[in-house]
């Protein structure tokens, strides 16, 4: 059964497994650093259907099947699954995986979604609810700016500080781990953060919103835990971008916390800066998906990586709240991942 270690720490007694995982990405990502990590690359932003909603639902299929196909699963062995995207009452969840027939579980943290789905399906195991859980999560470059900004007809011109919202879903199978005693990657601990607000209101500055909160969500674990950065080999944040990831490494130094030899950040590896125009780097909750169920779960799978701490990073804003005038409420949550001797 999991534990509480400190007053915001969760720690897993059994580690549950990571069985299988998979990425599904559009052009502009296989364009990128990671593009030959990902599992399926598309080159039509549509995927073939008739909208851009329905491609993101698309996405979030695509990963799940890839996820257990790779992991030797049927849908009807999962018993559970956690899923979110970006958009409205997470339509792309629903009509993605509506005809898995699989318990479903939705989630919404913004881009922290992959890391809040993967805590929730942890727990599910860790506490024997379930065997066999799923998380997934998804973004589309052209669904979220027609609902966060303006639709790509308009036009409008980027601020230096915007972030390009990745077209990616990534998705990942959990298991017990006394079934799957062999499995090179387990869960550790989640934290799950508290929401942070430093009043920040502009909608295209994501970084500056999210950056205090992984702070919060990071000094929070290192407390409980009794550790250092220093302790792991990765601390990867999602998707905080060039801007933001500069702030939290800033706000950690102050706060007697150097992670800038370990950290980086899911919105920095995504795109090729120098190549492609992203300007601040990537965002969206299928950014930090894709990136850590591509590279990052390969390198722990074989060996590369023994301990990361994954932290995603959240803007809660809706576009009501920011034509009101609100600020943007930001939170972070962090799992632990670790991989076997």
């Amino acid at each position: 059964m999991p534990s509480k270690v400190g007053k915001y720490t969760i720690q897993f007694q059994t580690n549950p497994a990571v069985l299988g995982f998979a990425s599904v990405v559009g052009k502009k990502e296989s364009e990128g650093p990671y593009g030959n990590s990902f599992d399926q690359c598309h080159n039509d932003t549509t995927l073939g259907q008739q909208s851009w909603e329905k491609a993101e639902s698309q996405l979030q299929n695509e990963a799940v099947h890839l996820a257990l196909k790779k992991a030797n699963f049927q849908s009807s062995d999962i018993d559970f699954i956690f899923a979110g995207d970006l958009l409205n009452q997470c339509i792309s969840s629903t009509f993605g995986l509506r005809s898995l027939n699989i318990p479903f579980l939705g989630q919404y943290g913004a881009c922290s979604t992959m890391a809040q789905t993967l805590g929730i399906a942890s727990l599910f195991v860790e506490s024997g609810a379930a065997v066999r859980t799923a998380a997934v999560t998804s973004s589309h470059f052209c669904s979220a700016e027609r609902q966060f900004r303006y639709p790509l007809e308009y036009g409008g011109q980027r601020t230096p500080t915007a972030q390009w919202t990745a077209t990616a879903a990534g998705a990942v199978i959990l298991g017990s781990r006394s079934q799957y005693k062999t499995a090179p990657v387990g869960l550790q601990a989640a934290t799950f953060g508290r929401i942070t607000d430093y009043g920040i209101k502009d909608v295209s500055n994501m970084g500056a919103a999210m950056a205090p909160a992984a702070a919060n969500t990071l000094l929070d674990f290192f407390n409980d835990t009794g550790t250092n950065p220093q302790d792991y080999d990765l601390i990867l944040t999602g998707d905080l971008g060039y801007i933001g990831s500069q702030l939290l490494d800033d706000i950690m130094k102050r706060d007697g916390k150097d992670i800038h030899t370990v950290h980086n950040d899911c919105g920095k590896m995504i795109y090729d800066r120098k190549k492609q125009d992203v300007h601040a780097g990537g965002s969206g909750c299928g950014c930090s998906a894709a990136i850590l169920c591509s590279p990052i779960l390969q390198q722990m799978s074989t060996g590369q990586l023994h301990k990361v701490l994954f932290i995603g990073t959240g803007a809660l804003m809706s576009p009501t709240s920011s034509q009101q005038g609100e600020s943007i409420p930001g939170v972070a949550h962090l799992v632990y991942l670790k991989s076997q001797p």
